[in-house]
This record gives C-alpha cells, structure tokens and sequence, in this order.
C-alpha cells in the first residue's frame, strides 16, 4: 500500500526511471569491460569512460529531482546512498578499464580477471531486475541473496588469483602497482554491487 502511495507520484516514477538507467549505464560498463579482458580488445576501454560520463548526467538529474521534492524526507537519504554507490561503482570500472591498459596478463591471469567482470556484469543484471520489481510487491531477498552468493564467488577467484601473482615474477615497482590497482578496481566493483543490494533492500523495506 505504502509502494503505490509513494512511487505512484510523477516526480518518484521519474526518479525510478532514472535510476534504472543509471544501473543501466553500470550494467554495459561491466559487460564492456568484460569483453575487452576477453578479447584483448583495448579499443573497448573508450567506451566504458563514455558510459561513465553519461551515467554521471543521470546520477546528477536524480540527485535534482529529489532535492525537488521526489519522495518523503525519510525515504531520500537511502535513495541517494543508493545511487551514489551504483555512481562509485562505474567510477572504479572505468578505472579498472583504464588500468587495464596497461597492463600484459598471462592467459590464465586474464581468463580469472574476465570471470571476475562477467560476474560482475551478471551482478549488475540482477541488481537492475531488483529496481524493476520495487514498485511491485515483489520480495527483493531472493535477488539480494543471489548478489551475495555471485559476490562470494568473486572472492574465491581474488583470493586464488593473488596467490598465485604472489609467485609471479614482477619486472619492476611500477608493473606491480599497475597489476595490484587493477585487480583491486575489478574485484571492488562486485563488492560496491553488493553494497547497493543492501540498501535497495533497505529503501524496499522502507516501502512497506
């Protein structure tokens, strides 16, 4: 009852609809990312820094609309935490595409790097079916579970794949900064997706 008296307002069903295309943005960065670690295909990384640029417009008009008025004062809060995680989250896989760049992985390091972003990209799909459901009655547990069990498969990759760089040979100081920097920005993305599971399920709740 509480979902349809506070989405039901024009200003709440924009803002929505902005946020769905803010995790959208999020979702063809990571899917980007993906297919640049597969294919070696460094011509991608273009792309993910203009679908940052263009997720940042969006995270803006949200942030306008609310302070507009959209939504009750309680519920804003959460909404713009919300956001602001799913904005940081294209933040580091634009930098992971950058860092990507740079870098010369082994075939077995790249294979573990392109399972962790098409994780990722998979995390982004169900985190963007939860904001569809929001204004339903729809339970958001299931999909937020999922995220967790998708989020604790990227760790058990991270934790194999920086043991295993422990015994690389690294030429130099600079070559091992870039390495770590870019497994840290890939392996976070998955965890700033967990987090803004946590408070969509939060702002759900809210709704009740």
């Amino acid at each position: 009852m509480l979902k349809e008296l506070f989405l039901g307002g024009k200003k709440e069903l924009e803002v929505v609809d902005k946020m769905k295309k803010h995790m959208g943005f999020l979702c063809s960065a990571c899917t980007t990312l993906k297919a640049a670690i597969e294919n070696w295909d460094k011509e991608l990384i273009s792309s993910v820094s203009d679908l940052e640029r263009e997720g940042d417009i969006v995270r803006r008009e949200i942030f306008s609309n609310i302070y507009e008025g959209a939504f009750l004062p309680f519920l804003r809060p959460n909404i713009c935490r919300f956001v602001e995680i799913v904005d940081n989250a294209l933040d580091v896989t634009k930098d992971a595409a950058i860092e990507y760049t740079d870098l010369e992985l082994d075939e077995e390091t790249k294979d573990d790097c392109a399972r962790i972003a098409d994780i990722s990209a998979k995390m982004c799909e169900m985190l963007l079916a939860a904001i569809e459901t929001l204004s339903g009655r729809a339970d958001l547990r299931e999909k937020s579970l999922a995220i967790r069990i998708y989020e604790k498969k990227v760790d058990e990759i991270e934790f194999d794949l920086l043991k295993r760089l422990r015994t690389k040979e690294i030429k130099n100081f600079w070559e091992g900064k870039a390495l770590s920097d870019f497994i840290h920005d890939l392996t976070s993305i998955s965890d700033l997706i967990e987090d803004a599971s946590d408070y969509l399920q939060i702002i759900n709740i809210s709704l009740r």
